[in-house]
């Protein structure tokens, strides 16, 4: 049996291993492996992909996260206002710099976070609101961001599955006042390891940013304050570049994909298809339906030879890392009631349409013989 993966990277790799293999060589007889040419060329490139003035490459999401924070001023005990259903380093980033996630519930025809949540969640200890452009499509900042304007607060974005989306307000990483982006190898721009990046129109938070992953430090062994070693590595900068130039197409190829799946499994009764938001260009980071008895779905494709996922099995504020903050069951449904039923078929740039119809297929087999067995 042919099995189908739930993603890719090797045909990726592929596609980029002789430009890669070139551009290393020549760094390691330069001894040139952290910041210098490699790297300051991707930040260029990339802050002219997103149609920003700055970016500064780290050396991960989660960093990015914290640095983007931590460059607006944030501090112990300020809240910042996010999606419950989102990866945890959204919140991680927060707490690993004192500052307190508040959880909101999201919108249940895309899963982002609800704008008519973040109002009723601001109080005077409120600092930040973070979005997060999820699954491959952006949040809805051009409500959000008047609601920041509104109360003095500050958008941080976390495009960590966005790159290359756009919606109403603009590109993904540069409508708030700052992003950050994930570069994990699984993303629609993803390295060969881990790597990530801060993105901003603003110069003082990009040298802030840039002085706080170098330990504090503009000039070497003066340390202006207490950073972080978050600096992005010259071989993935590499990687990068290369997987850059090749972004927009793999793109439209997940646009593609999500087409065709759309086509395959329109008819397939319980099943609930994702939805697009008006004004967005979805990159289709994942694809995520929806069905009842999602864990004996999973499991029917599993042994069908499907690769699936769950994104994610348990909302934040529900985790055992996050109970202290007296969060209940129940306080964010729609949040919650994904959890149970969402799935994420096999979504990458060299999904065939042969991969496609056999995952129709199985997943078709599934749900009707869950529907089936719900009716006995």
């Amino acid at each position: 049996m042919n099995n189908v993966p739930f993603l890719d990277l090797a045909a990726q790799q592929a596609e980029v291993a002789d430009e890669v293999l070139a551009r290393w060589k020549q760094q390691l007889g330069a001894a040139a492996f952290v910041g210098g040419p490699e790297v300051n060329a991707f930040e260029q490139e990339y802050a002219a992909y997103i149609g920003v003035r700055h970016v500064v490459g780290v050396s991960n999401g989660t960093d990015a996260l914290e640095l983007a924070y931590r460059a607006v001023g944030v501090q112990p005990g300020d809240e910042i206002i996010m999606p419950a259903n989102t990866f945890i380093a959204t919140a991680e980033a927060a707490s690993r710099i004192g500052a307190v996630p508040v959880f909101v519930d999201v919108d249940d025809e895309y899963l982002l976070i609800d704008p008519a949540a973040i109002e009723d969640a601001i109080t005077e200890r409120t600092r930040v609101i973070a979005p997060v452009h999820l699954f491959g499509q952006t949040a809805p900042l051009e409500q959000i961001v008047p609601i920041a304007e509104r109360h003095g607060l500050t958008v941080v974005e976390d495009a960590a599955q966005s790159q290359g989306a756009s919606g109403p307000a603009g590109r993904a990483g540069s409508i708030g006042r700052v992003a950050a982006t994930s570069f994990y190898p699984g993303k629609n721009l993803g390295a060969a390891g881990d790597a990530g990046a801060v993105m901003t129109d603003d110069a003082e938070i990009a040298a802030t940013v840039r002085n706080l992953g170098g330990h504090g430090s503009s000039v070497k062994y003066v340390h202006d304050r207490v950073g972080m070693n978050a600096r992005l590595d010259a071989v993935q900068a590499t990687v990068l570049r290369a997987k850059l130039r090749r972004l927009d197409a793999w793109n439209a190829a997940r646009r593609v994909a999500a087409d065709h799946y759309a086509q395959l499994l329109a008819d397939v009764d319980g099943l609930r298809l994702p939805a697009v938001r008006a004004g967005n260009e979805d990159v289709w980071h994942l694809y995520v339906v929806r069905t009842a008895e999602r864990d004996r779905v999973m499991a029917e494709l599993g042994a069908a030879g499907i690769g699936v996922g769950i994104h994610y099995p348990t909302p934040v504020h529900l985790t055992e890392a996050y109970r202290s903050l007296g969060y209940r069951d129940g306080q964010f449904p729609v949040a919650e009631a994904a959890a149970d039923s969402i799935l994420s078929l096999p979504m990458f740039p060299h999904l065939t349409d042969e991969q496609q119809e056999r995952v129709a297929s199985a997943v078709r087999a599934a749900v009707v013989g869950v529907r089936d067995l719900a009716l006995r």
